[in-house]
């Protein structure tokens, strides 16, 4: 027991430290503004439970890295009932934003009428697709309220970690170039499989250097929804030396159905890694594109090569 003066018991008190000066003091953590608007993910895609559970893991990450943020996930292809539409999620946003201000004034606050945008829309895309992009658009009008829609989370050095993690797991590239280890499946091309045509071809390739810089090895960008893209970058990658190939899908997931990738990969005669799913950089980097919508974080920073 203690007292404003020293501990009774003569043991020695804990007191805080002080704050650190100069560049090197630790940030404060940063907190979702109050009114801020709602984080929404749009998640592509046929609604299934598998389909769920992703895109709930997404946003349990950014709730981690922003405490207090309002985070919900609306789907573009949902039923109302089991999976909400993307345009159900942000009228109940926009109502239940109305309610609070009403009940504040009803209590006697002199809270001013909330403004700005109710909601910010993340898609959950790794790269450009303009069918589903104007889907998401679409949904965002037909609800009527005011909600920022944010570019994809891709090109981004993270995404090229992801696919190295995907493709070390699938025993397709060694885990770590630090340590001079080889894997005997390691693959000695890579194709990186997009949707979205050659837009989405175009970013993906920008990813795709980041990876080769990573892997050591050639990486082509490849569409999926293109007939004959596939087998004709594997054609190029074999007559320039590469004889393992590997097809990386730079896919989220609920955006494709995975019978492409399977047929896909069949076709070129080689293996496949599992697509980014709820891999970590995937919840941050759908964050930041709500954060720097509003202004208040920086997009986050690529993490070093392992």
């Amino acid at each position: 027991m203690s007292s404003p003066t020293g501990p009774e018991s003569g043991l020695p008190v804990r007191m805080p430290r002080p704050r650190q000066p100069g560049r090197h003091r630790r940030p404060e953590p940063l907190v979702a503004p109050e009114d801020a608007p709602a984080f929404v993910l749009a998640v592509p895609g046929a609604p299934s439970a598998a389909t769920r559970s992703l895109a709930e893991e997404v946003v349990s990450i950014a709730r981690s890295e922003l405490p207090g943020l309002d985070a919900r996930i609306g789907y573009l292809d949902g039923d109302d009932d089991e999976f909400p539409t993307l345009s159900a999620v942000l009228a109940r946003a926009a109502e239940e934003r109305t309610a609070r201000h009403e009940q504040a004034v009803a209590a006697g606050s002199d809270a001013k009428a909330p403004d700005g945008p109710v909601a910010v829309v993340v898609p959950l895309l790794a790269g450009p697709d303009n069918a589903l992009l104007r889907q998401t658009r679409q949904a965002v009008m037909d609800s009527r309220v005011a909600a920022e829609l944010t570019d994809v989370l891709g090109p981004h050095p993270l995404l090229a970690e992801g696919l190295h993690v995907r493709l070390s797991e699938a025993g397709l590239a060694r885990a770590d170039r630090a340590r001079l280890f080889t894997v005997a499946t390691a693959a000695d091309g890579i194709i990186l499989a997009s949707v979205g045509g050659e837009e989405a071809v175009q970013a993906a390739g920008i990813t795709g250097m980041l990876l080769a810089a990573r892997l050591a090895v050639p990486v082509m960008a490849a569409a999926l929804d293109q007939e004959g893209s596939i087998a004709s970058i594997a054609e190029q990658l074999r007559a320039s030396g590469s004889q393992q190939l590997a097809l990386a899908p730079y896919l989220i997931g609920p955006e494709i159905d995975t019978a492409l990738l399977t047929a896909a990969a069949a076709e070129v005669d080689c293996a496949t890694s599992e697509a980014l799913g709820a891999y970590p950089a995937i919840g941050k980097l759908a964050l930041a594109k709500y954060t720097a919508s509003l202004g208040i974080a920086q997009q986050p920073q690529g993490a070093p090569a392992f």
